[in-house]
C-alpha cells in the first residue's frame, strides 16, 4: 500500500498536533474539544492522509481557544508544508474573525511585522496584512516604517497598504502631535 501523508513531520505531524491540542485544551479549559483526526481516503492500493490543520482551522472558526493558539503557532512557523500556503492563508483568515487574547495578538503582530521587515511576503501575506489591520498595529508602525526593505517591490506594496491605514485611521495607530 502506498501512503501519501500530507501532514508535516516532527512537531507538525498529526500526532504531535493532537498532543499539543490536548495539552492546550487542558490548560485553556476548553470544555468541548474537537476531533482532530485527519481525513483519510483510499483508492486501490493508495491511501491519502490530509492535513490535520484543516480540522484546526475549523476549530478556529468555531472559537476553540486551543485551535486559535495552534493557528498562531502555525503562522509563526517558517517551514514549508504540503498545501502550506493555502492552509496558512485560511488560518490567518479564520484568526481574523476570531476573538484573540492580547498575548496572541502580540505574537501575531511580531510575526507579521518581522516578515515584512525581512522582505518575506509570500502569497498568503495578503491575508496576514488583513489580520494585522484587524488587530491593529499600534506601536509597530515605527518598525514597519523604518525596516521595510525599500528595494523589495512586494514588501513595498504592503508598506503602502499599512501606510494608508496609518494615515487614515487614528484608531489603528495613535498619532502624536
Amino acid at each position: 500500500m502506498i501512503l501519501r501523508d500530507y501532514n508535516g513531520t516532527g512537531k507538525w505531524s498529526a500526532g504531535a498536533i493532537q498532543e499539543r491540542y490536548a495539552e492546550l485544551c487542558a490548560r485553556l479549559g476548553v470544555e468541548h474539544p474537537i476531533n482532530l483526526t485527519p481525513v483519510e481516503t483510499s483508492q486501490g492500493d493508495t491511501r491519502w492522509v490530509y492535513p490535520v490543520m484543516e480540522k484546526v482551522i475549523e476549530g478556529i472558526e468555531r472559537g476553540d481557544n486551543a485551535c486559535i493558539a495552534l493557528g498562531v503557532e502555525f503562522l509563526e512557523e517558517d517551514r514549508k508544508f504540503p498545501f502550506g500556503s493555502n492552509l496558512k492563508y485560511r488560518a490567518a483568515r479564520s484568526l481574523r474573525r476570531a476573538r484573540l487574547p492580547p498575548s496572541l495578538e502580540t505574537r501575531l503582530k511580531r510575526r507579521i511585522v518581522s516578515m515584512l521587515a525581512a522582505g518575506n511576503v509570500p502569497r498568503e501575506y495578503r491575508e496576514y496584512a488583513r489580520l494585522l489591520r484587524r488587530i491593529g498595529f499600534d506601536d509597530w508602525w515605527q518598525r514597519i516604517d523604518q525596516q521595510t526593505p525599500r528595494s523589495n517591490r512586494y514588501a513595498m506594496r504592503y508598506y503602502h497598504y499599512f501606510q494608508s491605514i496609518h494615515e487614515r485611521s487614528p484608531s489603528v495607530v495613535p498619532h502624536e502631535g
